[in-house]
């Protein structure tokens, strides 16, 4: 492969990635109206899962060609990117407003899986059945938040119309998953070759080129619900995206073929970084009602990322 191939890969790659997560997110938005759940649990689950799709098809590529770093790495590098890059740069944008209680819970579950995740990973080996855990513990919690979302919707008559016709709506979601699959391989091969041109590991490059890359859906969706004033959907899109990576990603990739943890000092620094800047996340969104996520605070975040990146390459 000449030098030049795997930045035309990687670029190709993130290119299709974040208008095939667009299109996903809008089919999926479409969708869950005519559902009628709440703007909160689309940004928690239809939103969440749909801009992690990338991840999704990238790791388990990546573990189907025994690219472990890359993809335990493109996981930990994304919920630490989401909180710490993404999230930051739309605060910085625009302050989010925090007027819902119910984040304090879906932040516990986000917090509970992550910490699973560190557990797990303490033998070396995440396999089938942390994988089965993990996707059952997804399944329970949204299932709950989808009946409790259409319970109050139906009480209080907090109805939004769709304005996309359902069959269009399901079309745009096949397309951006059809997208989405033949995209992420070329995204994968594109960092396995850089990294193997810069002489920087694989874990790197997941942690941060590829991590940061398939954050670009949660990023523009979140920026757009910013500005539209729909502060549940921008802050739910990042708690729900951190949960559906490890819940959703690692445990469907692990159920398909094991992920060996490569070096284990390593994976604790990892996990540490992650867990830190997660509690970081529940302090700044305090209050849970009548709070606000302001500017100087995402500063704080992006900070906390920058020193993660510069040590990360040093």
């Amino acid at each position: 492969m000449t030098p030049f191939i795997p930045y035309f890969y990687l670029a190709a790659g993130l290119g299709v990635l974040v208008i095939c997560g667009n299109l996903l997110v809008t089919g999926s938005v479409q969708i869950a109206r005519h559902f009628k759940i709440s703007t909160l649990v689309v940004g928690l689950t239809i939103v969440a899962y749909g801009t992690s799709a990338p991840e999704m098809f990238i790791s388990i590529d990546a573990a189907l060609e025994n690219a472990h770093d890359i993809a335990l790495g493109n996981i930990i590098g994304s919920n630490i990117a989401n909180i710490g890059c993404i999230l930051a740069i739309v605060v910085l944008i625009s302050p989010i407003p925090i007027r819902n209680k119910s984040l304090g819970f879906d932040y516990l579950i986000m917090f509970a899986i992550t910490l699973l995740l560190f557990v797990f990973g303490l033998n070396g080996v995440i396999g089938l059945l942390e994988g089965i855990c993990f996707v059952v513990i997804l399944i329970a919690y949204t299932v709950w938040s989808i009946i409790k979302s259409r319970k109050n919707n139906m009480e209080e008559k907090k109805i939004e119309p769709p304005t996309i016709k359902p069959i269009l709506a399901l079309l745009m979601i096949i397309a951006a998953i059809v997208g989405l699959y033949f995209s992420s391989g070329w995204f994968v091969e594109g960092a396995r070759e850089i990294a193997l041109q810069w002489g920087v590991s694989e874990r790197v490059i997941a942690i941060s080129i590829v991590a940061v890359g398939t954050s670009m859906p949660e990023l523009i969706s979140s920026l757009v619900a910013a500005f539209r004033k729909e502060a549940d959907l921008s802050i739910g899109n990042i708690i729900g995206s951190n949960l559906f990576n490890i819940a959703g990603v690692l445990g469907v990739t692990t159920i398909i073929h094991p992920i060996k943890i490569q070096n284990h000092t390593l994976f604790l620094s990892d996990m540490i970084w992650l867990l830190a800047i997660t509690i970081v996340l529940l302090l700044v969104m305090l209050p849970l009602t009548k709070g606000k996520i302001n500017r100087w605070e995402g500063g704080i975040l992006i900070a906390i990322f920058a020193v993660y990146m510069v040590i990360l390459f040093r």
